[in-house]
This record gives structure tokens, sequence and C-alpha cells, in this order.
């Protein structure tokens, strides 16, 4: 494994277009109304969600937290498409999920939605480059566009010089920064992150957090999983989950600066 080398430049800019540049504002990018998710029936019934309300507005970066079983994964598989809720009301971008099928789903989720996980989920026999370029070639991008896309994330998260690296050539904050370049590639309405740091060393994660500041100085819309306070802080705002529901919702002290 190749060492990993720091990024020598200014702060990345934005990797996305400036079409979303203005600050947040009262448009919902994401809408949970009297969510409830329940597993089971009977006795075995679980009640991961509990009538939840959460609005995500354009321009948002909102931070996430809660111990085990406080509904946090299950609220974001369901703010992500992954699932569905057993009632209430989730709109993406104005679109309600609960008539959707799955193929109609699937679409909607590729179209709006970037994803970063604390496991990179690369494909270790592909490039970077062409790891980068896989929702592109779900969304109908032609090649000669894919290619210059990807060439052009990767230069801005720090990775100009690895395009045709293998993810096993690359250091675990490198591949995170393939991963962030790949979230972003189709410009989606919001991007969700789940533990994005949980597996990287303090310096790692300091530059990964920055790159995540860029995307939402860029307009970009972020929610963010995490159960580290200094990760939280970087985001403008922290909710905190409790039996399926939110406990707590505060302004960050930090207001999105480190």
């Amino acid at each position: 494994m190749q060492q990993e080398l720091p990024l020598q430049q200014p702060r990345p800019q934005p990797l996305v277009e400036a079409t979303t540049t203005s600050p947040a504002t009262n448009q919902a990018v994401a809408e949970l109304v009297n969510v409830c998710k329940v597993y089971g029936t009977g006795d075995t019934e679980v009640r991961a969600l509990n009538g939840l309300t959460l609005k995500v507005n354009r321009g948002d970066y909102l931070a996430v937290m809660g111990t085990s079983g406080s509904g946090k994964s299950t609220a974001m598989n369901i703010i992500g498409c992954l699932d569905r809720p057993s009632s209430g009301s989730y709109k993406l971008n104005g679109t309600a999920i609960e008539h959707l099928n799955d193929d109609e789903l699937t679409d909607l989720r590729n179209k709006e939605l970037g994803f970063v996980f604390q496991q990179f989920h690369l494909l270790p026999q592909l490039s970077a480059i062409d790891n980068v370029m896989l929702p592109m070639v779900y969304a109908g991008v032609p090649v000669e566009e894919r290619r210059e896309r990807a060439k052009a994330a990767l230069e801005r998260v720090g990775l100009g010089s690895r395009l045709e690296n293998k993810p096993n050539q690359l250091s675990g904050g490198q591949q995170q920064r393939v991963a962030v370049a790949r979230a972003i590639i189709n410009n989606p309405a919001l991007l969700v992150a789940d533990e994005p740091t949980g597996a990287l060393d303090s310096r790692t994660t300091k530059e990964v957090l920055d790159l995540f500041e860029a995307l939402h100085q860029g307009g970009m819309t972020v929610v963010i999983v995490t159960h580290e306070d200094d990760v939280a802080a970087r985001a403008q705002k922290v909710v905190q989950f409790r039996d399926g529901a939110i406990a707590t919702e505060a302004s960050s002290p930090s207001q999105g600066r480190p």
C-alpha cells in the first residue's frame, strides 16, 4: 500500500458546479413527517422510528447523532431511499417515495442522492477514475463526458495523479476521497455520509471534513451521521436521536467552521 501524500494545495474547491450556491433556504430537500418504522409484529414488534418529523432544507449541513438503537440509522436508510416508512410521509426533493415502485425508487436514488460510507465500497478491480464514473454509467452520461467529469472530480480531491490506481494501491484516506468524488459526480440534491471518518486517522479525517465543508460552501446539502463530537461540530446544525425520534436539535457552536 502506498503511503498517503498530504494535500499540498489550498483547500479544495467545491466539487460541483455553482448551480446551487445560494445559502440555506426554506426549500426542503428531504422532509419526513410523522414517520414510523416498525419491524416484526405482536410480541416481536420493534418500533425503530416513532413519529419522526425532520426537515432538511436546501443548503443545510446537518449532523445526526445518537446511541445504538436510537433510530438514526433507520432514519438515514429512509432518507437515502434504502428503506420505506411503515407510516407517515417522506419526500425527497419534492417526490413522495411511498408512491414509487422499486425501479422508480432506484432511479430517484441515483439522480438525487450521493452516498459516502465508513467502508469505501470501491470496486477493487476498477481504477479510481472507473469507480468515479460508475454513477454516470447508470445515469446514461456519454462515455467521453464521464471520463472528463471524473478526472476533474479526482483532481479536485487531490488525486489527479492517481487516476489509474486501483483501491489496493491507495491509502484509506485516498480511497475515501475517491468515494467522495463518486458520491457527488451526478450533482445530487443531497449528500448522505454515514460515519465517513470512522476508519480514518485524525489528519485524514480533517482532510475529508475539509472536502465536505468545501462541498457545502459550493451549495451542496449535506447530512452526516457520526458519533464523534468533533466531526459534528463542523456542521451547521446537530440533531440527537433517542427512542426513534429527535431528542434535541441545536446549531453547532462552530457553525460549520473547524
